[in-house]
């Protein structure tokens, strides 16, 4: 069983045909394919079912690609640890952020990271907080931009609190609420609500403001991404809260600063295992204040 085996499994699992999983791994598909089945004659099982329409995984192949995806992985993993020793940070580094992190400039940072270390090859993907913290415990990120009520602790994985911040609530520019210097959560709950789905962290950072102020209140549209709680709010279908730094930079609502309003703070975490020398080298570009001297972000 070879390492290049391993590679050629994973990309057919994750392109779903042989043709693109060539392409991606720079072979000729006849080649890839004899592999394949060379690997699955010594395994003694298929690894794909296939047809001229379609390939899919067996179940030995279902079973095989998450072991494979993890040699392949300490593979790199292995090679980026002798290359560092030389002084040299290469291997893969898999960051995964919200959509409103405001504590850092992630663009950016990736920017001086890829000047300092362009042998690094860098993946971004966005997702709730709840789902970032279960990745990088999982080991399929190595960093995470995350923001998560005053109560919430990310658990089982290292961390540290980058700021903290507050949220308002965004309306349309025509609202009846538009001209108010300012409006408590008890006003706002008798407006049409737009929010985070009930149990995501984006969510419980104003459902526990509310619940601190005794007053209930009605979610009309339960939504995934902030951009679509703005867009709703734009075409004037209800009352928004996000965080301030973000709110401020949406074209075409308008922000009330809240009495009382919900805390948010937001977390930067890793691994509870040592960091990759592509993850240590990020964590220190990041730098940053530890929780005790967090920065406020207005």
């Amino acid at each position: 069983m070879e390492l290049q085996q391993m590679r050629y499994v994973v990309a057919v699992a994750e392109t779903a045909n042989f043709t693109r999983a060539a392409e991606r791994c720079r072979v000729v598909q006849s080649a890839l394919s004899h592999q394949i089945a060379r690997l699955e004659r010594e395994l003694g099982v298929r690894l794909f079912d296939r047809t001229s329409r379609w390939v899919r995984l067996t179940p030995a192949g279902a079973a095989f690609l998450p072991a494979a995806r993890q040699a392949l992985d300490a593979a790199d993993r292995a090679r980026a640890e002798v290359a560092a020793v030389s002084g040299e940070i290469r291997g893969r580094l898999a960051i995964g952020a919200i959509p409103t992190v405001t504590a850092v400039d992630i663009p950016n940072l990736l920017r001086d990271f890829h000047s300092r270390h362009p042998q690094v090859r860098v993946t971004l993907r966005a997702g709730s907080s709840d789902e970032l913290i279960e990745r990088v415990r999982q080991g399929e990120l190595d960093i995470g931009f995350l923001g998560l009520p005053r109560s919430g602790r990310p658990k089982g994985v290292s961390g540290r609190v980058l700021a903290w911040g507050e949220l308002i609530a965004v309306v349309a520019p025509g609202h009846p609420l538009a001209d108010e210097p300012d409006v408590d959560l008890r006003r706002l709950s008798r407006e049409m609500l737009v929010d985070f789905p009930a149990g995501a962290a984006g969510r419980a950072q104003s459902d526990e403001a509310f619940a601190a102020a005794g007053v209930a209140r009605e979610v009309a549209f339960e939504v995934s991404a902030p951009e679509l709680i703005a867009q709703l709010v734009r075409l004037g279908l209800g009352v928004g809260m996000l965080p301030a730094s973000f709110a401020a930079e949406l074209p075409g609502v308008q922000p009330i600063p809240l009495r009382d309003p919900p805390t948010r703070v937001e977390h930067l975490i890793w691994s509870e295992r040592r960091p990759s020398p592509a993850a240590a080298a990020f964590l220190q570009l990041v730098g940053g204040p530890e929780d005790a001297g967090a920065q406020r972000v207005r």
